[in-house]
């Protein structure tokens, strides 16, 4: 897979908003081509529903079809970027922020089911691994040009881990998760 990033339009933004094609994508990131059957066997889908959410994904841009792969029969998929990042819209344009916030909403949803999996799995892991493992949270007053610098700090530093070809190195999930504390700026507490 290529290692680029897809910064996706409002358009594209509303085919990736489901939760189910946002898993799809995950799975062909992480594990590589597969075909519709495959992914619905992992996804407990049936196949047609699969082949449809891959078609949006496709028309889109997210996924291309992998000709190296199949048979006439099978249609193999892949990735077509590593990465997906958002663009804050236009604050005039609310059809954008609205297609971003429900982007967003899928996003947390995958998000929430991937760390419940991770602490059904702890303990699983070695104790090496449970080493490297945190579910923390810190709260600290920031003004908004603090915070943003705070993030891109993380962002620079997931960004700069390099990939390790070790024995022992094995996919490794980050995710950094800002936000003003809830009920205080957008909302009632």
């Amino acid at each position: 897979m290529d290692l680029t990033t897809i910064t996706p339009t409002p358009a594209m933004l509303r085919a990736l908003a489901h939760p189910v094609r946002l898993r799809m994508l995950g799975l062909l990131r992480i594990d590589g081509p597969a075909t519709a059957t495959t992914l619905a066997t992992r996804l407990g889908l049936n196949s047609g529903a699969t082949s449809y959410h891959l078609r949006q994904l496709a028309q889109h841009g997210f996924v291309v079809e992998d000709t190296e792969r199949g048979n006439g029969r099978d249609r193999w998929w892949r990735a077509a970027h590593r990465s997906t990042q958002t663009d804050e819209p236009d604050p005039a344009d609310r059809e954008a922020q609205e297609t971003l916030d429900a982007y967003l909403q899928a996003v947390v949803t995958v998000y929430t089911e991937r760390l419940q999996r991770a602490v059904e799995e702890l303990p699983l892991l070695p104790q090496e691994w449970r080493k490297s493992v945190t579910f923390s949270d810190w709260l600290v007053r920031l003004s908004p040009g603090k915070a943003r610098a705070v993030t891109e700090a993380l962002a620079e530093i997931a960004a700069a881990a390099e990939d390790e070809d070790t024995e022992d190195a094995v996919d490794f999930v980050l995710q950094i998760s800002a936000f003003p504390q809830p009920g205080r700026l957008g909302g009632e507490e």
